[in-house]
């Protein structure tokens, strides 16, 4: 029997229209409250913030105005970090300038707060990110995310360090051996901004040299920006700088610093308490005060080449600051560049190199098997991998101190094939290259990781293997066996080591990872030429010569260099005759002949083959444009690259045409596709 007293029984609409009301009552007191906002008295003094919203939609990429209340005028400035209101929700921006008007018709929606009164986007910087995305054909938000790290509050309540005074004079010494080495340090004190190209030789401690020329731009009050490959290049370039200048006038930007002790120097280097940085690709965006001069070493290296959309290449971005900002820059390196050669070439920036006689008395480059007398003594010495004359060379150099080994690949047999038939090695299961990861271990596929103990030839039936791809461990394993009383270390991968002492050992490593040693190399070996040299690219060539280049300057002054490969090859031709300048003009003509870059200029659409066919179809190309592909990427087909070249002289109309595209696109919510101007590898 029922309980409840008659008259009282539940409405069976009462539980529907509850939320209702719930409902009714937020959307009230949000509206109130929007309105009490909208009412809030504006600034007196330009009441309109143009804000950079954090979209990455193109067709979003621009400022959009909002209004200032009185109560945030003081602190939100330009370069301030700001929360606004945007497509319902909302989301972080820049304040990137203040004015008195706005363009809008009807009423502003004000800031939402103000994260941060501190200006962390100066507005040179601000300019650059803007040309920097144009150039890419990229969205200013994701430039954006490369100039500015992430915030950290804690650290930013912290007081500046005191801002030390730069030296009265510098030292030059270091560049007694260019020409006109120290009539461009001397310009460089007095305020003046050349441009140079540096050939650095063999035995030059080139970290000096960039702290000198550092310092002699710090002397004429102007801030310095040096850009290096790596850590390890950061290092020796850091120890150079507190060498020449002392304690506390500059500070290291990399990725490894973490973001507490990242964003102190970055304030540090935004406040102007520091005005010389030296770091990795994205120290190129570091917002130095008065800067005057810009570096960088080894502009070859595949690390200045941003992987993250939407790819600006470190280079491009300095010369850019050196053109914006009217400061010096220098682009140096042991190897050359073509857009180093072809600033040259243009007139842009001048050379700086030392002597013939200088490269002469520094080193002496040979390639084994290249003379008949070596092939008397040893008539393998041109198909062996490690051939005699290369064992005497280690043998006599161990005496005086550490050999230097560099091989191309990393691991054990990096490569397998039949032993009787020479058909490469594959996996059972899903057709994918056999392997050896390490002497006691199976062969193993290097796509599914499934070993393979009882491997036979598909083509022949025959179960021995060979190794027709040495890596360095197995490297490291024979020169060890061959050397029986000597030390052999290895540096590749993630155990690369910085230093070696300068006692007698076997230093094996892969290129780029060699480590310095103290006092230079006795002699350095260059394996596995034609492995090196065999790589599809475009840059195939200038990248081999550049990492062997790398490699021999460790030599200590009067040491010696030995590559295994084909003599009459053009690029061991430079190298002997050490003529990085040479090379870099005959690979510029090669260029121009057929019409690649830096003669002209390219971009890549990649993606699904309906989304590149709908991007070329929605395209307007410029004059002279053509159009290459699309073709298949993959094996599967399932994506497409298409290929855009232009004159050079139509490269910024070309950036202008796909930005246009990029813009399109994402309006109409289209399928992505992956758009990359003048990619650094094609």
């Amino acid at each position: 029997m029922s309980t409840t007293p008659r008259g009282t029984e539940p409405d069976a609409g009462q539980p529907e229209l509850l939320p209702g009301l719930v409902r009714a009552t937020v959307r009230e007191s949000k509206a109130k409250a929007s309105k009490a906002s909208k009412e809030k008295p504006l600034a007196e003094t330009d009441p309109v913030a143009r804000v950079l919203v954090d979209v990455p939609l193109a067709h979003l990429d621009r400022p959009f105005d909002y209004a200032v209340p009185a109560t945030m005028s003081d602190a939100a400035q330009p370069g301030t970090r700001v929360k606004v209101r945007f497509a319902g929700q909302d989301v972080d921006g820049f304040v990137v300038a203040r004015a008195a008007e706005t363009d809008h018709k009807g009423r502003l929606t004000p800031l939402r707060r103000v994260v941060s009164d501190e200006p962390v986007l100066a507005p040179e910087i601000a300019e650059l990110t803007a040309d920097i995305a144009a150039r890419y054909a990229g969205t200013r938000s994701d430039v954006l995310r490369l100039a500015v790290p992430a915030r950290h509050a804690a650290t930013e309540k912290e007081p500046p360090p005191p801002a030390p005074a730069p030296p009265t004079t510098t030292s030059t010494d270091a560049w007694r051996d260019v020409e006109y080495g120290e009539s461009f340090l001397a310009s460089l004190t007095s305020g003046q901004n050349p441009h140079a190209v540096w050939a650095a030789a063999p035995g030059d401690d080139w970290p000096r040299m960039i702290a000198q020329a550092v310092a002699a731009t710090y002397q004429a009050g102007r801030g310095a920006l040096v850009c290096v490959p790596d850590g390890k290049d950061v290092a020796r370039v850091d120890q150079a700088l507190t060498a020449a200048l002392g304690e506390g006038h500059h500070v290291t930007l990399t990725a490894d610093s973490g973001p507490a002790a990242r964003y102190r120097d970055f304030l540090a280097i935004s406040r102007g308490a520091r005005r010389i940085v030296v770091g990795t690709r994205a120290a190129a965006f570091a917002p130095v005060h008065a800067l005057g001069l810009v570096v960088i070493w080894d502009d070859g290296d595949d690390l200045f080449a941003e992987p993250r959309a939407p790819y600006p290449h470190s280079r491009e971005v300095l010369l850019q600051r050196a053109s914006q900002q009217q400061t010096a820059a220098v682009l140096g390196g042991f190897a050359r560049t073509v857009e180093a050669e072809y600033l040259l070439r243009t007139g842009w920036a001048r050379e700086l190199a030392g002597p013939r006689q200088l490269l002469r008395e520094r080193i002496t480059v040979s390639v084994a098997g290249a003379a008949e007398r070596d092939l008397d003594r040893d008539p393998h010495a041109r198909a062996a991998r490690i051939p005699r004359q290369v064992h005497d060379t280690i043998k006599a150099a161990i005496a005086d101190g550490p050999v230097l080994v560099q091989t191309p690949r990393i691991g054990y047999a990096v490569a397998l094939a039949c032993e009787r038939c020479r058909t490469p090695a594959r996996c059972a299961h899903c057709r994918g290259p056999l392997h050896q990861p390490a002497s006691a271990q199976p062969p193993s596929c290097r796509w599914c990781g499934q070993a393979a103990p009882g491997w036979s030839c598909a083509e022949c039936g025959y179960r021995g293997l060979r190794a027709p791809v040495l890596g360095d461990a197995r490297t490291a394993e024979e020169l060890g066996r061959a050397f029986p009383a000597t030390r052999v270390r290895s540096s590749s991968g993630d155990q690369v080591l910085a230093t070696v002492p300068g006692t007698p050992a076997i230093v094996v490593a892969t290129p780029g990872a060699e480590p310095v040693a103290d006092g230079g190399y006795s002699c350095v070996v260059l394996l596995d030429a034609w492995l090196m040299l065999s790589r599809v690219d475009l840059r195939a060539e200038e990248e081999t010569v550049r990492r062997w280049l790398n490699a021999a300057a460790l030599v200590r002054p009067g040491g010696t260099a030995v590559a295994v490969g084909d003599a009459a090859h053009p690029a061991l031709q430079a190298l002997v005759r050490w003529d990085p300048a040479g090379f870099a003009q005959r690979e510029l003509a090669d260029r121009q002949s057929a019409r690649l870059p830096p003669a002209c200029r390219l971009a890549t659409i990649t993606g699904e083959p309906d989304a590149v066919g709908d991007a070329l179809t929605l395209l307007e190309l410029p004059e002279h444009a053509e159009v290459l592909g699309p073709v298949p990427t993959s094996a599967d087909g399932e994506e497409e690259r298409a290929v855009l070249r232009v004159p050079r002289a139509s490269g910024t109309a070309l950036s202008r045409a796909l930005g246009d595209l990029q813009r399109v696109r994402s309006s109409r919510k289209l399928a992505a596709v992956r758009i990359q101007v003048d990619p650094y590898t094609l």
